[in-house]
């Protein structure tokens, strides 16, 4: 009897699932206990002697490797691993992995239950801030980086105080205060943990003097005297959060309100993806998307951020297109 061809197809197809779900906590892992960057410098490694220099477990860390073997980002004979068809790709995109199965790990296993109406009161989920921004600092790197610099050389006046909405690990600030001597920084976000990691780089940075933080939620935070010396406002990967339309109307005109003498805002974002079958979603897209949906955070699409901005109370001056991340876009406001 001949197999049944298409169900062949299936379990295989099944199994690759599977076999991806681990890969990615093994990629996330390997990032972060210096694999993918040992292979990215290197080429290759022996995973016995990468486990004694790293104190880690042997037969865990021959598990780790196995998995992301088993979907072709590495190649492994026995201890020896190098580098595999797909390690280039998934090295460029490693913090993706990260913000997912290390940021977001408890939000999507706790799935079943956010799912649930009745349980979807107060505070119902949580996610972890230090792994998120660890993770978004190389996303914005990556990323936004070069949109940011671009709309940072547009400016038409020189900045004194910038204030980072959403400031996470605060590298924004630290690269700001580095390339503008003289300049200060003020950190605003409501995630205590990444407050207390950003607080610990700017002070190896030596920018204590410079950069100040403060654990406030930007849509409610209340006037502040520092605030008036504020000109320049930046914000990324946190727009969303003013969201639905009308509160972010509220949230926009109230950012004028205070910070009076802000010239310039630039507002980076992800929008949400229009016409694109679920299938076919790039990277990162569909994860961020789907975990948005259970946090009820609403995404806008392009168009309804570029609809907004009047009402807002601000002026689009200038959008640029982020590479590398499926609808995403620096705006800069005036």
């Amino acid at each position: 009897m001949l197999p049944d061809v298409e169900n062949e197809t299936a379990v295989r197809a099944t199994a690759d699932v599977f076999n991806s779900t681990v890969a990615s906590w093994a990629i996330a892992a390997a990032w972060e206990l210096g694999a993918l960057d040992e292979l990215n410098e290197k080429g290759s490694l022996n995973i016995d002697d990468f486990a004694a220099r790293n104190n880690l477990h042997t037969p865990s860390t021959t598990g780790m490797f196995a998995a992301m073997n088993s979907v072709n980002v590495v190649e492994r004979d026995g201890q020896a691993v190098v580098v595999g068809a797909n390690f280039a790709e998934v090295f460029r995109t490693k913090s993706f992995f990260h913000w997912l199965v290390r940021g977001c790990s408890e939000l999507f296993t706790q799935m079943p239950s956010v799912l649930r109406n009745e349980n979807r009161i107060g505070r119902y989920y949580r996610r972890d801030p230090k792994a998120i921004s660890f993770a978004c600092r190389d996303i914005n790197a990556k990323c936004f980086d070069p949109a940011f610099w671009t709309g940072m050389e547009n400016l038409d006046y020189s900045f004194s105080v910038v204030a980072d909405l959403g400031c996470g690990s605060g590298e924004r600030l630290i690269q700001l205060a580095e390339r503008y001597p003289g300049t200060k920084g003020i950190g605003l976000d409501n995630a205590g943990p990444s407050l207390e990691t950003a607080a610990s780089d700017v002070a190896a940075a030596g920018l204590t003097d410079r950069i100040t933080f403060g654990e406030l939620d930007v849509r409610s935070m209340a006037p502040r005297q520092e605030f008036d010396e504020v000109d320049l406002l930046t914000c990324f990967m946190m727009g969303h959060d003013f969201w639905p339309r009308e509160s972010c109307v509220a949230t926009l005109r109230r950012l004028r309100e205070l910070f009076p003498n802000a010239r310039r805002m630039l507002l980076g974002d992800k929008t949400r993806t229009v016409g694109v079958p679920d299938g076919e979603q790039e990277i990162f897209t569909l994860g961020f998307e789907v975990a948005h949906a259970m946090m009820n955070v609403y995404i806008p699409t392009l168009e309804e951020w570029e609809g907004v901005f009047g009402d807002g109370g601000w002026k689009c001056v200038r959008k640029t297109t982020v590479q590398g991340l499926a609808s995403s876009v620096v705006f800069e406001l005036e």
